[in-house]
């Protein structure tokens, strides 16, 4: 079918042309295909994604009728941000050409008399998010409402679709194919790694056949830089890069809009309050993260609309999707962790297709230079990378069954069937469903006596078959005020006096504010007037202190990154491109000890400040580190090594004890996965907190009751007196497998600690030195300061590793053995 004629004119007004992808994506919906569009930032895939459903609405296919009322359209995105600025960037086609078309977004920042509104009449094109979506699925009135659904448009599909946010959208897909079975669907992705994993998991029965590929027209090359000190040498440690502070400044002052980006919300506060010391020109420079309020992320993101901004210090709530075609530059504060995030936040300059985005990478330490120099590379190669998808979580699982309990009764064999039809979930057989449907019913074995764990009933449907139906009304209630797959730490609300909310801060810093005390928090000095039992009031000051950190999971580095940085310390040629001091590092390293090769795991062992230090060379990321550490220090506990501790970063791993390991290798013999590892895990707080997460996630524990919301101590309280009853009663409890899911995934990173044991079995290099090496200060700077946030103490880290690093690199022959 052609192009409207309507849709080409304001193409041609506004002087541009329809891509061949745009074209395209239009092509296969005519078509009745699902499709999959990658294509480089800025080339208009939100365009492209919403193209069909503009010409639906153009006077030649309405062909003199009026527009069906009703939802054609739902929009998904991973923020609420991108959702506000896709609304704000759609209206501008749809009013030019008088399109007879309403859009409106729905988020948890929508009033709940809109939400209302919206269910009894959907506009034609709703903007929503995964939580959102699954909360709509839940009413009766869903049914209706997405009868006549066309199209679903996925807008940054692989930010959620290979975790817990993905399980609960990819079961709503199903629920919406049993609803509207001639719905498409379609997935927008700049920075997709293996496409055909997300065509099936886009498709219905993973159907790859049923979803084309649609790639883009490419883009301009982007302009990538790595930043480093004036006069100065790289830091050997920290991740904040506060040295680049005043050079920071001036590309600011030389550039329209500044976009930078922190990977941490408290590195957002703490960098954008470097930048305000340093702001003699009074520059308008903004700060934008998730723990903010509704009216201060509004506020900044006008403003950025309307061009006001010189500078915007941002974190992930910002690196998607997010259209400010006036940003000069963006810049990354500390390192990129993968090519694909790279990608996506260096796209936010010059959202153009045909022009280059421009990027400063700043390295915090030496490490992170040789991380961003990888993801530099990989991003000018073309090269992709992204997480791995796995089974679907079984706590999202449970929360959907309820949703669907909420919406209607069931019948067990036919919602079996919809929630196979999904990709994360085709595994799972009558055998287990009939254990999470138990679950939602009463709590499972070890917890039905409990009239409070009752949700859901099965009763005769009246044609010999049975469905499950609420035990009362009051449940579904009960489910809305809780649902959804983001468990940040409990938050307390900070505001002032006369109402004014500012954002939230988490629960465990609240505990430790008095009145008096001070902290910096969404860019302003607050001091405390008062703690309440979910606020903390404060008003303006002029000195603070302190800043907030936020417990979130950490970034992880990608293996593909850090395989790139294993393979650059031992390409000699290539270190000729790096700076004077990181090429130094590298060859005292060389010369002194050893360079680990890819396929090597590197141990080195020496004696420092009266203790006998081990530092593993890993490149497999924090949570493999930490993991790792546990478990060596536990077998140094058994082998009477006397440990006393050990702390971790992405690229290695730092043991220290009273005696030295002389035979490392055989400490990490696999068998430590299948030993220790269980144990271990049994015994520490990180079962007990994936079930924390598991039980709030799949309704067990509700955080959130009718005009009250629960502590983090009293949540907390609760999943641990529930979780011991469960171990004891029940191990095999449907949450415990959720949980068990969890500590091996997420929290342990345990198929990249296996990685890390599969190399030491093959080729594990030990030296022993008389002193620390080069490439051990970056991991021995943060002993001792490890549970500090980050960039707290930085000039005295730096004191002591420009300290380290001069007897590090002295010239003398170290080798002991």
């Amino acid at each position: 079918m052609a192009i409207p004629e309507s849709i080409e004119a304001w193409f041609e007004g506004r002087g541009w042309r329809i891509r061949r992808h745009q074209a395209e994506m239009l092509d296969a919906d005519d078509a009745g295909q699902s499709a999959l569009l990658t294509a480089d930032t800025g080339a208009g895939k939100t365009l492209a994604g919403f193209l069909p459903t503009l010409a639906a609405f153009t006077p030649e296919r309405l062909d003199g009728a009026a527009p069906d009322d009703g939802l054609h359209t739902l929009y998904v995105s991973p923020l609420k941000a991108l959702a506000t600025d896709v609304r704000r960037n759609l209206l501008v086609p749809i009013e030019e050409m008088e399109l007879p078309i309403r859009v409106e977004s729905r988020t948890g920042d929508t009033p709940s008399q809109r939400k209302a509104r919206q269910r009894a009449k959907p506009p034609h094109v709703l903007l929503t998010t995964p939580e959102s979506l699954s909360l709509l699925l839940s009413y009766p009135e869903s049914f209706v409402m997405f009868a006549g659904l066309k199209r679903i448009v996925i807008d940054e599909i692989h930010a959620f679709a290979t975790g817990k946010r993905g399980d609960l959208l990819a079961l709503a897909l199903a629920r919406l194919e049993a609803i509207a079975p001639d719905m498409r669907r379609i997935g927008l992705s700049a920075t997709v790694s293996d496409p055909e994993q997300y065509r099936e998991w886009l498709a219905p029965w993973g159907d790859i056949d049923a979803v084309s590929q649609v790639i883009g027209e490419p883009g301009a090359e982007p302009v990538i830089e790595i930043l480093l000190p004036e006069g100065e040498r790289i830091p050997w440690g920290g991740h904040a890069a506060a040295w680049a502070v005043p050079q920071l400044y001036e590309e600011i002052r030389r550039n329209r809009t500044t976009l930078i980006f922190t990977n941490t919300r408290f590195l957002a506060e703490y960098i954008f309050q470097l930048l305000w010391d340093v702001n003699e020109d009074v520059l308008p420079i903004g700060i934008h993260h998730g723990s903010l309020s509704v009216e201060a992320r509004r506020k900044v993101e006008g403003a950025m609309a309307r061009g006001e901004l010189r500078a915007l210090v941002a974190t992930a709530s910002l690196d998607l999707g997010v259209d400010w075609g006036d940003i000069d530059c963006v810049v990354q504060m500390g390192a990129p962790k993968g090519s694909s995030r790279l990608l996506q936040r260096v796209g936010r300059a010059n959202h153009r297709l045909d022009q280059p985005s421009r990027a400063i990478l700043v390295p915090g330490n030496r490490f992170e230079f040789l991380e961003a120099q990888a993801a530099k590379d990989a991003v000018e190669e073309g090269v992709r990378d992204g997480e791995d998808f796995r089974p679907g979580s079984l706590d999202v699982l449970a929360q959907h069954v309820m949703g669907c309990a909420c919406a209607a009764p069931f019948r067990e064999t036919d919602l079996l069937r919809e929630i196979r039809s999904c990709h994360p979930y085709a595994w799972v057989d009558e055998t287990l469903f009939d254990r999470v449907v138990n679950f939602v019913a009463d709590g499972g074995y070890a917890l039905r006596a409990y009239d409070r764990f009752k949700r859901i009933t099965r009763e005769p449907d009246g044609e010999g078959g049975f469905v499950w139906r609420l035990t009362h009304p009051e449940q579904a209630a009960r489910h809305r005020l809780n649902a959804g797959i983001i468990i940040d730490g409990e938050m307390l609300t900070v505001r002032f006096r006369n109402g004014r909310s500012l954002g939230k801060v988490e629960e465990r810093f609240a505990a430790a504010l008095r009145p008096g005390d001070t902290f910096q928090f969404a860019g302003i000095s607050l001091e405390v007037e008062s703690l309440k039992e979910s606020e903390v009031i404060v008003r303006g000051s002029k000195k603070s202190v302190m800043i907030p950190s936020y417990g979130g999971a950490r970034m992880p580095l990608t293996t593909h990154l850090a395989d790139r940085v294993r393979e650059m310390l031992v390409d000699r040629p290539g270190w000729s491109r790096f700076p004077d001091d990181v090429r130094e590092w590298l060859e005292v390293q060389d010369w002194r000890s050893h360079l680990p090769e890819p396929d090597e795991l590197l141990v080195e062992s020496f004696p420092h400040a009266k203790r006998e230090y081990s530092v593993f060379y890993t490149f497999e990321g924090w949570n493999a580190n930490q993991s790792l550490g546990m478990l060596i220090t536990r077998r140094m506990e058994d082998r009477g090594l006397s440990p006393l501790g050990f702390v971790a970063n992405d690229y290695s791993l730092a043991v220290w004890g009273l005696k030295p390991i002389e035979d490392p290798a055989s400490i990490l013999s696999p068998d430590i996965l299948a030993h220790e590892f269980v144990d271990w895990v049994q015994e520490s707080h990180l079962l007990r907190r994936a079930f924390r997460e598991a039980a709030v996630i799949g309704g067990l524990v509700e955080r959130q009751q009718p005009g009250k919301r629960k502590t983090g101590k009293q949540v907390t309280f609760s999943t641990d007196l529930i979780y011991d009853v469960l171990k004891k009663y029940e191990p095999n409890h449907v949450l415990i497998e959720a949980a068990w899911a969890e500590a091996r995934t997420r929290m342990t990173d345990i198929g990249r600690l296996a990685g890390v044991l599969d190399r030491a079995a093959e080729q594990t290099v030990h030296v022993q030195l008389e002193r620390v090496s080069p490439l051990a200060v970056p991991v021995m700077v943060v002993i001792g300061r490890e549970t500090l946030p980050a960039g707290s103490a930085d000039d005295e880290l730096l004191l002591e590793a420009e300290t380290l690093g001069g007897v590090a690199m002295r010239p003398d022959d170290p080798v002991r053995g």
